[in-house]
């Protein structure tokens, strides 16, 4: 008898930017090489989960409906490169010690649901803009004030042009509701 496998999808979690956010920050990416990360796509990772089984869902949604209230106000004042993966980013020079609670919180929350992901020792956020990219050049810009107050659950499709992301659930980081209805986001 044959056994029908789960179907997998490459889900992450991430502070997702308003249209502000994301106009300012493609003006920073606009000089830049490889390959550029389109408009819809710029986001901060929170946690990479990589391939789960669909029926994790519930569970992850859940996790993202009790991750604690925030007030995470960002200064996108620094653009950098890792070398080894080619990529070019914008970030902070100093991460605020809620965005390192939230990510305290929601790395335990992955834990102790024995649900696996991307783990790294060193959290640095940051939103990619370009892949297989040269070092950005060093061309000033002005500091993007971001209040960070949605997160995410996104699931990241791969075509022929690309990841493309669908944001699968958003919440409010201003409150203790949960915005299940995120259709149309991200798309």
């Amino acid at each position: 008898m044959e056994t029908k496998q789960a179907e997998q999808l490459r889900l992450f979690y991430a502070l997702w930017p308003d249209d502000a956010v994301r106009s300012a920050v493609m003006k920073v990416q606009a000089p830049m090489r490889g390959r550029l990360i389109p408009y819809a796509n710029l986001h901060v990772t929170l946690a990479f989960l990589g391939s789960q089984p669909a029926d994790l869902l519930p569970a992850l949604e859940s996790i993202l409906m009790h991750l604690p209230k925030a007030d995470i106000s960002l200064s996108l004042d620094r653009v950098g490169y890792f070398t080894r993966k080619r990529i070019a980013w914008i970030g902070t020079h100093q991460m605020p010690e809620t965005l390192a609670v939230l990510h305290k919180r929601l790395s335990e929350a992955l834990a102790q649901q024995g649900i696996s992901f991307d783990n790294q020792l060193s959290f640095k956020p940051h939103i990619t803009l370009a892949r297989d990219a040269p070092p950005p050049p060093d061309t000033p810009f002005t500091p993007i004030p971001w209040r960070a107050n949605q997160v995410a659950l996104v699931q990241s499709k791969t075509g022929p042009d690309g990841a493309a992301y669908q944001v699968l659930a958003m919440r409010s980081l201003d409150e203790d509701v949960w915005l299940p209805d995120a259709s149309g986001i991200g798309n």
